[in-house]
This record gives structure tokens, C-alpha cells and sequence, in this order.
């Protein structure tokens, strides 16, 4: 059965049994409706993925994977902060009437910096380093940028990533500071080991463990339900995930360059809404 069900089933249990619920905190979050999104949760969660041994994708519950993968190449690839370059509507509720989320995610990827290597945005920069200088402890990203907090409509809430090379194999840690368990969790997942696998294969490594840190791990009030039926749900086996071994420059990856055999799951009986 799939690990990555294994994983999702104990930190939601956890934290239903043993969180601590914000009722009587004013919050940030709300309902479509207006009302306050009040969560339980737990801090500090750190789940481990080995990518060699199964791709970490829920069975229990289907997770959109190839949404998944066209918002990381929104995000990674095209450094882009515009819904419209964005295929599905996940981002709506957070664009202005351009369209633009502000100087959030994509946008400071593409940012450019300067080295004493050259200039580099931070994705190029990373390329580099896994290229050019593997052993480096300094191989990593970062969107949290406070300076430009204030400009954007959401703050990042997978916000760092860190890369190791050990020996043939790229390892990575995924630091969040917020997961909405039941909307996200599986999706940031997803994405991440996506990103690992790409990074890997143009820098001609191998794929390993990626680590997951998340600060707040929450499920929100009206989630609750929900979750405990799909913890009831049938595990299936982790599908096979197939990438195409032709691409070697990690600006030609494109969805397609990405496809998951066998994926059986369970379908949610109810659209899961999502806090704003």
C-alpha cells in the first residue's frame, strides 16, 4: 500500500486527537460565506518521502496530479505571479482585476541576484550549483522575502527549499510555514518530489528522500468530517510514475513530460472548500 497514505492517515489522526483548536482566537481566515475558519492543529510536523522506493501520492483520496505539476512549472518554471499563465483556477480568490498575485512565489524565484559567479535567479542559481559545485551546503531557495511582504496577496506558505547532493543522489527539504492538511498537504507533496525528480535528472542524479517541515500543520473546522471519511477509504498500491528521459534542460519539462501508471483512488463524495 502506498506510504505517502500511511503518512497522511497518522498526521491527520494526530492531529485531531492531539491539536490544539484556535476557536477562541480571532483569526485570518474565513468562509466564502464570511464566517471565521477556525482550525486544530499541530506544530512541527516532519514527514520523510524516498522517492526511490514510491512516488508519494494519495490513493485514499485523489489528488490532481497533473494540476499539481502545471502550478510547479507556473511557479519554478515560467517564475510567473499572473493567473493567466496558470491553467487551473486555484489562484483566483487571491488575484487582483490583472490577474497578478503580487510579488509572491514565481515572481521572486525570477528574481535576479548577483553572484561572484555572475547573475542568477535563484532557480538558475540552484542549476548551477548542482552543476558546477554538488558538494555545496549552500544549495538552496527561499520566497519568503520580507521586503516585499507588503506587495504580495498572499503570503508563501511552502516558502524554502534546501538541496544536498550525497554521492549520485539529490536529496531535499521542503520547509512550510502553514499546510492546510486536508486542501494541501498531498498537493505540496506532490509538487516537491516533482521538482526533486527534475532537478535531479538534468543534473544526471538520482532522486532521494525528500523531507517535509511543516510549522502549523492544521485541519480547518469544516474539514473535519470529511477527513474522517476518507481515512476509511480503501489504500490502494503507489502508482509508477514515468518522466521522460529525454529531457535534459529543466526549462523543456513540460506536463506531459510527466505521467502516473495504475493511479487508482477513491473519489470524495463532496467538493472540499477552501478557506480564504
Amino acid at each position: 500500500m502506498s506510504r505517502a497514505d500511511d503518512i497522511f492517515a497518522q498526521n491527520m489522526t494526530d492531529i485531531m486527537e492531539n491539536g490544539f483548536w484556535d476557536t477562541e482566537l480571532n483569526v485570518r481566515p474565513h468562509w466564502e460565506d464570511g464566517t471565521p475558519a477556525h482550525t486544530v492543529k499541530k506544530f512541527g510536523i516532519v514527514n520523510r518521502y524516498n522517492l526511490q522506493e514510491e512516488f508519494p501520492i494519495l490513493t485514499i483520496r485523489r489528488t490532481a496530479f497533473k494540476s499539481c505539476v502545471d502550478e510547479l512549472l507556473w511557479i519554478w518554471q515560467k517564475k510567473s505571479n499572473n493567473i493567466k499563465d496558470l491553467n487551473s483556477h486555484i489562484w483566483d480568490s487571491w488575484a487582483d482585476e490583472n490577474g497578478s498575485i503580487g510579488k509572491a512565489y514565481g515572481y521572486q524565484l525570477g528574481v535576479k541576484h548577483q553572484y561572484k559567479e555572475g547573475e542568477f535567479d535563484q532557480v538558475d542559481r540552484v542549476l548551477y550549483d548542482l552543476k558546477h559545485n554538488p558538494a555545496s551546503r549552500r544549495i538552496m531557495t527561499n520566497i519568503y522575502n520580507f521586503q516585499d511582504l507588503h506587495a504580495m496577496n498572499l503570503y508563501p506558505c511552502a516558502y524554502s527549499m534546501t538541496f544536498n547532493v550525497t554521492g549520485d543522489t539529490l536529496n531535499g527539504i521542503l520547509n512550510q510555514r502553514s499546510n492546510d492538511m486536508l486542501t494541501a498537504n498531498n498537493w505540496n507533496v506532490v509538487q516537491y518530489a516533482i521538482l526533486l525528480i527534475m532537478f535531479a535528472q538534468v543534473s544526471g542524479l538520482k532522486a532521494g528522500e525528500l523531507v517535509h517541515v511543516i510549522a502549523d500543520a492544521h485541519i480547518y473546522d469544516r474539514h473535519i468530517p470529511m477527513v474522517k471519511e476518507i481515512l476509511k477509504n480503501t489504500r490502494h498500491k503507489a502508482p509508477k510514475l514515468i518522466v521522460d528521459p529525454n529531457v535534459t534542460n529543466f526549462y523543456d519539462f513540460t506536463v506531459d513530460s510527466f505521467q502516473l501508471v495504475d493511479y487508482e483512488y477513491e473519489k470524495l463524495n463532496s467538493k472540499i472548500p477552501v478557506a480564504i
